[in-house]
């Protein structure tokens, strides 16, 4: 995903090869500071793997949840409608209250 917005990869890096000139840098710092770098890279990249795969989960969780209250406003109006309209509104708000409880999960204390 991220990948294609990205310039360099880690081989990139690896594999860069600077013109030494009389008065150029020393070669061994700037491999130790490309290591550095190809490291934070590594690193980058598994935290972004890392963060795709949570965000999945949240969205799978989130397709389950609304199935859910879906499923209980359904069966919500099936009581309602079975029940000749004897629900009345404490009822109503006592299974919202729960249903938020298992939307947000929110404890009771």
């Amino acid at each position: 995903m991220y990948q294609d917005r990205i310039l360099l990869t880690t081989k990139d890096i690896l594999e860069k090869e600077f013109k030494i000139d009389t008065r150029g840098y020393r070669p061994q710092e700037v491999d130790k500071f490309l290591d550095v770098i190809i490291r934070d890279y590594e690193e980058f990249f598994s935290i972004i793997k890392e963060l795709e795969n949570d965000k999945k989960e949240v969205i799978e969780d989130n397709i389950k949840l609304k199935q859910e209250i879906r499923n209980l406003k359904t069966k919500l109006e099936v009581v309602s409608e079975t029940s000749g309209g004897e629900i009345n509104s404490a009822d109503v708000l006592r299974r919202l209250s729960n249903l938020e409880k298992i939307i947000y999960g929110v404890e009771e204390k």
